[in-house]
């Protein structure tokens, strides 16, 4: 068995591996040309896929751009977060298990390149044709197109608490969330001193990002929890229309317009006047695990259904309206002169005055059977964008406290995050906080 000494040595060559400056022969290298790597894709696969094998990975990259396959990892904002959602994801949280800022500071360095590669169709590193090592990259995404893969990072509130000397760089705008009523949370889906937000339209993807970056993490950070999800798929639904929750109804109706840039910045983007200035660009992730209690949701009859949401299932249209998109009548009132959306309904409670507004990006979950209950463990992984966590999530979730749809879920997991602003070529993710 290695020693203390050895295993440091071996971790100090991977850093010099991942700190090597990459040229362009260093990237021909990592798309396996002269050996395997991609190349077993392209045999086997035209179009494309097929173009990864045979040109190296800066052509394989540009190829994937030019058809569509590939968001740029790099720009003014991290991808992610106004990128169109695609049809799966893999969140991940991870707890760091060291205390030297200058390792973090490593740590996201090797994850950018990983991050940029993976995003771009490339295999990680350049150790993917030497029998005598261990390959770095897993390989289980090898030939295939990146399929519009996008990985947002963020840190979490416990990333501040002294051990790197950052407890002074804490924005005020990443607050820890106050106890909610229908909290039922769970250590095991809770928490994290970073969160990794990978989604793709291929859910193997998915998982090879998260994979890998656990793999590079090693000795500086581990898994803390996962959790996978999933919409219907561009396949099922080409026009793109709202996504259906496990409910039935349409969810994200109300997001603001993410191509609009004055609305992205009084509602997401964080901005330098917030007093946070290496956050300028970024947001504030909210990541909730709701469990939808469904055996007792499909017991329910239509009507209480679309009380319950406020919202007519079929349409998504508000209560007395036709149209998904009609503005919600808060004043309409039914044949007995009663309010026409009830006063517990979920639209309108969560609508308030319409002052407060956040990005919504969620996605259904199913893991398996609960053998406590002998139930599904199924329901929604709520992922929310917004400027200020205190000012806008935290008032919205508490005015959801007389929520109807309360006797049909419950919150299981939660976690808050400052996602960095985008990485600039030749920097890292949190260079402007490191």
């Amino acid at each position: 068995m290695k020693n203390d000494k050895e295993r440091q040595s071996g971790d100090e060559r991977q850093d010099a591996l991942w700190q090597k400056p990459i040229s362009r022969r260093d990237m021909l290298k990592m798309a396996g040309i002269g050996g395997a790597g991609l190349l077993l894709g392209g045999l086997a696969t035209g179009g494309v896929l097929g173009a990864a094998g045979r040109l190296g990975a800066a052509e394989a990259s540009s190829t994937f751009a030019e058809a569509g396959e590939a968001v740029e990892f790099y720009g003014s904002h991290q991808a992610g977060v106004a990128t169109p959602a695609q049809d799966f994801i893999c969140f991940a949280a991870f707890d760091l298990t060291t205390d030297d800022v200058n390792s973090v500071r490593r740590l996201f360095q090797k994850w950018t390149e990983a991050a940029a590669a993976m995003t771009g169709g490339v295999m990680i590193g350049d150790v993917n044709d030497n029998l005598n090592m261990p390959p770095s990259d897993t390989g289980e995404a090898a030939g295939l197109a990146p399929s519009k893969t996008t990985i947002t990072f963020g840190v979490g509130p416990s990333f501040f608490d002294g051990r790197f000397g950052l407890a002074g760089k804490r924005p005020a705008a990443l607050p820890d969330l106050p106890p909610f009523s229908g909290d039922e949370l769970r250590e095991e889906w809770t928490g994290g001193d970073i969160g990794v937000q990978v989604c793709a339209n291929d859910m193997q993807i998915a998982f090879h990002a998260i994979r890998n970056l656990a793999r590079i993490a090693r000795g500086k950070a581990v898994l803390r929890w996962t959790q996978e999800g999933f919409q219907r798929s561009a396949q099922a639904d080409p026009a793109g229309a709202t996504p259906r929750n496990l409910m039935g109804f349409k969810d994200g109706t109300v997001n603001p317009d993410v191509r609009d840039e004055k609305t992205m910045n009084e509602v997401v983007w964080a901005q330098s006047s917030d007093g946070a200035d290496w956050m300028s660009g970024g947001t504030y992730m909210v990541v909730r695990r709701i469990r939808i209690r469904v055996e007792v949701w499909d017991r329910s009859t239509l009507g209480d259904q679309e009380a319950t949401f406020g919202r007519h299932r079929g349409s998504g249209a508000p209560l007395g309206s036709r149209s998904e998109t009609d503005p919600v009548d808060l004043e309409a009132k039914d044949g007995k002169g009663e309010p026409l959306i009830p006063m517990n309904a979920h639209v309108r409670l969560a609508r308030g005055d319409g002052t407060l507004r956040i990005l919504r990006r969620s996605y259904s979950y199913s893991s398996g059977l609960d053998k406590k209950t002998g139930q599904l463990d199924a329901g929604l992984l709520f992922i929310s964008y917004q400027r200020d966590i205190g000012k806008q999530f935290i008032p919205m979730q508490q005015r959801l406290a007389s929520d109807r749809l309360n006797e049909y879920i419950v919150h299981n997991g939660s976690a808050v995050f400052a996602c960095f602003p985008g990485v600039r070529e030749g920097g890292y993710i949190g260079d402007t906080l490191l």
